[in-house]
């Protein structure tokens, strides 16, 4: 176009040599916080023996959604280990818990904040717009140029990739909570704080947690790519069996991650659910269902019947207009 070009890549190559020469002491304290929390994290997976990690995530497993799950983990364990894949796989799973829930961290309170002020929503959403279309490959480039080759560089650059969906999941969640719970709780004197720890909260936790639930998938998809820059776990034999054109490593290598995944995403989605009986021994048989249709109901004794229980909205509503003790 006769020479006429927008110099955004120059731009952006000075903004990047101004930060790392004006906050280098900040970026090595990052790398060092990072950098230990990943170590101690990765410590706890890796040194006891597999089996005994493997006993956690079943007893967890069957804790969140019972029995048949729980087998399913303990196969799916068991394999990674019989493909000889357990070290990169803890190495995977410390670098993705790390970069999520410092990702949750970050997220949960500025959807709170988008959610009970519409101007910071309206300068929040273009930046959401712009981290959840920026290429993923792009987060590596000044990840990597402020925090150097290593962990760390894959864990902010995964962290930058996973945080819009707990942002906006968080603001759906707490705006989507019925208005007039909300003004019942004003109605009796409940203070903005105490509403939303007692009613908003605890009604948007199904959306919140579908939040959580994608930036760990998020987080698990951006470590694989972060192998690039040195973060090594499954990703690196990812991309050693992408150069070598090797089928066989690439394969086992994507299982691992996909029993990751499962995993995790079947573990965060059932911490969204309340009220669910999660130690079950044995399914409740037909006839218990036939039986108790064909009993009788009982009379209620109008003195000695128990009230109906409320809806969750005006029980959260009755929560936060309860009087605070002192």
């Amino acid at each position: 176009m006769n020479g006429f070009r927008i110099p955004v890549g120059d731009w952006a190559t000075a903004i990047v040599d101004f930060i790392t020469a004006t906050g280098g002491g900040f970026f090595d304290a990052v790398r060092a916080v990072f950098g230990g929390f990943y170590e101690a994290v990765d410590w706890a997976l890796a040194t006891p023996p597999f089996w005994v990690v493997i006993l956690f995530f079943v007893a967890l497993s069957v804790w969140a959604r019972g029995w048949i799950f729980g087998s399913g983990a303990a196969i799916g364990l068991v394999l990674i280990a019989g493909l000889d894949q357990w070290g990169n796989a803890m190495d995977t799973l410390a670098l993705t818990l790390v970069a999520a829930t410092i990702a949750i961290a970050i997220s949960i309170p500025i959807g709170i904040w988008a959610a009970r002020s519409n101007a910071a929503s309206a300068v929040i959403e273009p930046v959401l717009d712009f981290l959840q279309t920026m290429p993923a490959f792009v987060y590596l480039i000044p990840a990597i140029i402020l925090f150097r080759i290593g962990v760390v560089p894959g864990i902010v650059a995964t962290i930058a990739f996973s945080l819009a969906p707990g942002v906006r999941l968080t603001e759906l969640g707490i705006r989507g909570v019925d208005r007039e719970v909300i003004e019942a709780g004003h109605a009796f004197g409940s203070s903005p704080g105490r509403i939303l720890r007692q009613i908003q909260l605890p009604l948007a936790k199904p959306t919140i947690m579908a939040g959580v639930n994608q930036v760990i998938m998020l987080s698990l998809s951006m470590v694989v790519i972060s192998s690039m820059v040195g973060a090594g776990g499954l990703g690196g034999d990812i991309i050693q069996a992408l150069s070598r054109i090797d089928v066989g490593l690439g394969a086992e290598a994507g299982l691992a991650v996909v029993i990751l995944a499962i995993l995790l995403d079947r573990l965060t989605a059932s911490l969204g659910t309340s009220g669910q009986r999660r130690w079950s021994f044995r399914a409740k048989r037909p006839a218990d269902d036939v039986d108790a249709g064909n009993a009788e109901p009982e009379s209620p004794d109008p003195e000695t019947a128990a009230p109906e229980t409320a809806a969750p909205e005006t029980a959260a509503a009755n929560r936060a207009t309860e009087p605070a003790t002192t």
